[in-house]
């Protein structure tokens, strides 16, 4: 299973192992990383799975569709680097990812 990191907005990292197919947001949730809230259950309604990509990993997570991009005007402290972790699917090109959260999701 490919791994993925998410650093806290308090520089709290959490390494986990996350099933192909599985989305960011799901493989957060199942290990109870703090700071993804996951709100819609991965309905891409909610933004409340919002990180921050690194600019050199943008590719290998896949476009944003208009539908997303809608949906991250309901993040805090969006940028350039912003998804939501429910819209990207978990892949072997995404093993050793990190991505950083927000200071909050609201």
């Amino acid at each position: 299973m490919p791994k993925v990191t998410y650093v806290e907005h308090n520089g709290t990292k959490h390494t986990v192992e996350v099933p192909l197919g599985a989305s960011l947001m799901q493989g957060a949730v199942a290990n109870m990383v703090p700071g993804i809230e996951g709100d819609c259950g991965g309905l891409c309604a909610c933004a409340t799975c919002h990180v921050y990509i690194p600019l050199e990993s943008k590719q290998v997570c896949g476009s944003m569709d208009e539908l997303e991009d809608n949906m991250l005007n309901f993040g805090y402290d969006v940028n350039e680097n912003s998804r939501l972790a429910c819209q990207i699917e978990v892949t072997e090109a995404l093993d050793g990812l990190t991505v950083q959260l927000p200071s909050r999701q609201y």
